[in-house]
C-alpha cells in the first residue's frame, strides 16, 4: 500500500511554527505568577473601591507598604506635600504585582478620572517570609509593565510616574540589591517621554558607601519620616508638573 501522506507545504510549516511559538510563549507567561491577578486584602480593597466610587480623585498612589505608610510614618510629610491635592492612597502593606493587578481589575480604577498615578511595586515579589515564593527580576518587570499598560489603557490621557523599586537591605551587599537593579534597568525602558515617566530615586536614600542609615529606613526597607521627606523632595517637582499636564 502506498504511503498516502504528503509533505507539508512551506506555508503550512511556517504556520505550525508560529502556532507552536505562540503556545510556548503562552505556557511561559502562565508560569509567571507575578502577572496572574490574585485577590489581596479584600476588606481594604473594598474600602478603596468605595472611595473610588465617590470620584473627585486627581492623583493615585499605588503600591505596597512603602506607599501604604504615607498614612502612618509619613503622614506629616504627606500632608505637607500632597495635602492640597486630591490624591487617593491605594497602597496596601504586603501587596505584590498580582494583588495590584487584581485590585485594578475589580473596581479600584472605576468612578474617577485621575491625572497621574505614582506607582512603586515589586519588592515583595522578591519573596521571603509572608511574601511567599520569589519571582525573577524579568517576571517582576513584566508584571509592572502590565500594571502600567492596564492603567494607561483605562486612562489614556493620564500620566504615570513610575518609580524604580527602592534599594533594600542596610548593607550595599544585601542580596536584594542586585535583583532590584535588574528590575529597574528593565522598567526604565517603559519611559516614553509623554505618558510614562520613570524615576529612580534610590540613590537618595543611600550613604556614600551604599548603605542605608536607620535614620532613613529603620529596617532597611520602610522609610522613616526622614525617608518620606527625601522621597517627597525628590519627586514633587515632577509630580506637580505631570499633574499640570505639561
Amino acid at each position: 500500500m502506498k504511503n498516502m501522506s504528503k509533505p507539508l507545504r512551506p506555508f503550512a510549516v511556517a504556520s505550525l511554527a508560529v502556532l507552536l511559538n505562540a503556545v510556548i510563549a503562552t505556557a511561559a507567561a502562565a508560569q509567571n505568577t507575578a502577572i496572574i491577578p490574585t485577590p489581596f486584602q479584600p476588606q481594604r480593597h473594598e474600602a478603596f473601591v468605595e472611595l473610588a466610587k465617590k470620584g473627585d480623585i486627581d492623583c493615585l498612589l499605588m503600591g505596597d507598604s512603602i506607599t501604604d505608610w504615607w498614612r502612618r510614618v509619613g503622614l506629616a510629610v504627606y500632608e505637607k506635600h500632597f495635602g492640597s491635592l486630591k490624591c487617593a492612597n491605594f497602597g496596601i502593606a504586603g501587596d505584590r504585582t498580582q494583588g495590584v493587578l487584581w485590585r485594578m481589575e475589580n473596581g479600584e480604577l472605576e468612578g474617577y478620572k485621575p491625572k497621574v498615578m505614582m506607582l512603586m511595586i515589586g519588592t515583595n515579589n522578591l519573596g521571603g517570609g509572608r511574601a511567599g515564593a520569589a519571582n525573577t527580576p524579568a517576571e517582576i518587570a513584566d508584571a509592572i509593565k502590565l500594571i502600567v499598560t492596564k492603567f494607561h489603557t483605562k486612562f489614556p490621557e493620564a500620566r504615570v510616574l513610575l518609580l524604580g523599586v527602592f534599594p533594600r537591605g542596610a548593607s550595599a551587599a544585601a542580596p536584594q540589591r542586585e535583583p532590584i537593579k535588574q528590575i529597574n534597568a528593565i522598567i526604565a525602558k517603559l519611559d516614553d517621554g509623554k505618558f510614562i515617566h520613570y524615576m529612580d530615586i534610590g540613590d537618595k536614600f543611600l550613604d556614600p558607601d551604599g548603605s542605608i542609615s536607620t535614620a532613613v529606613m529603620a529596617d532597611g526597607l520602610h522609610p522613616t519620616a526622614r525617608g518620606y521627606e527625601i522621597w517627597a523632595a525628590a519627586v514633587m517637582p515632577t509630580f506637580r508638573e505631570l499633574m499640570s499636564g505639561k
